[in-house]
């Protein structure tokens, strides 16, 4: 729902998102989001089966300071990676 800019930061993937719309969720549990959020994830690979994403949230029309959650994720062996598509302000959106 926003802009992003990756770029390495050694042997950190760094994303970078900014733009977004004013009062959006930032998760489906509807965590308030302003048009002042800024998202910084850092993907990093501990090891071959093992990757942590770091989170960062910082939002100061909406939280009192910035904060960050780390997600591990492991990658299982033939798994396929699916590609999120947001459907939001879609030009040529399908016919229901």
């Amino acid at each position: 729902m926003g802009y992003s800019i990756g770029r390495w930061d050694a042997d950190t993937f760094v994303v970078e998102t900014l733009g977004f719309p004013d009062k959006n969720w930032i998760d489906s549990a509807g965590m308030p989001g302003s048009d002042a959020l800024h998202v910084t994830e850092r993907f990093h690979r501990k090891d071959f089966g093992h990757m942590d994403v770091a989170i960062t949230i910082n939002d100061p029309k909406s939280y009192a300071k910035p904060w960050t959650v780390t997600l591990p994720f492991t990658p299982y062996p033939d798994d396929e990676l699916v590609e999120y598509v947001c459907n939001e302000n879609n030009r040529y959106p399908t016919a229901k």
